[in-house]
């Protein structure tokens, strides 16, 4: 579902379930972010979500890998670490068994690497294959990673590079090169979980990450409940190799026009900048890595963590005083 539309639907469920009617609910409706956060105790909060998929990969386990990645990822952008997942499945009667098997163990094996425990599920018959996770952890109540904490001066920092979405559709039209396929894959596959962590270890406050509303779809989120505006250097933003070659013949994802049409009122470009590399920040990404707001006296240890971690990291903008996204080039 478009953003617009999503936004529209939940408008009349906001009043419903008010802040202060219950007080436990410490990221709902009413604040909206990656995951619902509830306290249990002044120790313990529950993230709780879910995300479910049709396939984006012809293999079945990385299908199934993939699903479960993107599912558990919203934790890791609230801080928290995965406990407990269960199964969301639709499939075609007529698929064979083993293609299910298939499937359900590339989502169970990444709930272990994860450190967490697949408990049971739900599935229904339906005409085209769908996979996903309801995905509960855990987080310290005062460690909560939202969207709403960026401050002017914080640098802005990814953790994985862009480009999953157009590579997957440029692969559904047999437009991709097997090796960029490859890399894709392998991106989407890898967990949020070390980021997170480090993230959380540097003591940062303010992540997202980065999925169906693109870069910038959910840096829009991040500027509009911050109050600030988002500055990125379109140079130094990572992409996997594949990406610009795909958005130059233009095949982009319907997602990506859906995007366009909603964010790009808050976005103001750099005007050397080409068409298609616009739309390339607007296209959609599958399991893709966190959007961290890093305070400047934070920096330095962030980028040492990850770079003692072996963990990708990349400044590609910062905060200022204002409000919207602005794309320049340096």
């Amino acid at each position: 579902m478009g953003p617009e539309t999503l936004a529209q639907v939940l408008r009349p469920l906001q009043n419903l379930f008010r802040a202060q009617d219950y007080p436990s609910l410490l990221v709902g409706l009413e604040i909206s972010d990656d995951a619902a956060v509830y306290k249990i105790s002044d120790e313990v909060a529950v993230i709780q979500t879910l995300d479910f998929f049709t396939p984006i990969v012809d293999d079945a386990y990385d299908f199934g890998a993939i699903a479960a990645a993107n599912a558990m990822s919203d934790v890791y952008a609230m801080g928290g670490q995965v406990t407990l997942a269960l199964n969301i499945c639709g499939f075609p009667p007529s698929l064979p068994a083993e293609i299910i098997s298939r499937i359900l163990s590339g989502g169970a094996e990444k709930v272990l690497e994860a450190g967490g425990v697949l408990a049971g599920g739900h599935t229904i018959d339906d005409n085209e294959p769908k996979y996903g996770l309801a995905v509960m952890g855990i987080v310290h109540p005062g460690r909560i990673l939202t969207k709403a904490g960026v401050k002017p001066g914080d640098i802005l920092a990814l953790t994985k590079p862009l480009g999953v979405g157009i590579i997957a559709t440029a692969a559904k039209g047999d437009a991709a090169e097997p090796a960029h396929v490859a890399a894709a894959v392998e991106s989407m596959k890898k967990l949020n979980r070390q980021a997170a962590a480090l993230i959380q270890q540097a003591g940062i406050h303010a992540c997202t990450d980065i999925t169906g509303f693109a870069l910038l779809g959910h840096a829009w989120e991040m500027a509009e409940k911050s109050s600030i505006q988002i500055r990125f250097d379109m140079n130094r933003i990572p992409f996997l190799e594949g990406a610009k070659q795909y958005a130059g013949e233009w095949l982009f994802p319907g997602g990506a026009c859906r995007n366009q049409q909603f964010y790009e009122r808050y976005v103001k470009f750099d005007p050397d900048l080409p068409a298609e590399m616009r739309q390339l920040l607007f296209t959609p990404e599958t399991s893709g890595g966190l959007l961290a707001a890093v305070p400047p006296d934070k920096v330095e240890l962030t980028k040492r963590l990850f770079a003692e971690s072996g963990h990708p990291f990349w400044i590609i903008g910062e905060a200022t005083e204002g409000h919207g996204i602005r794309i320049v080039l340096s």
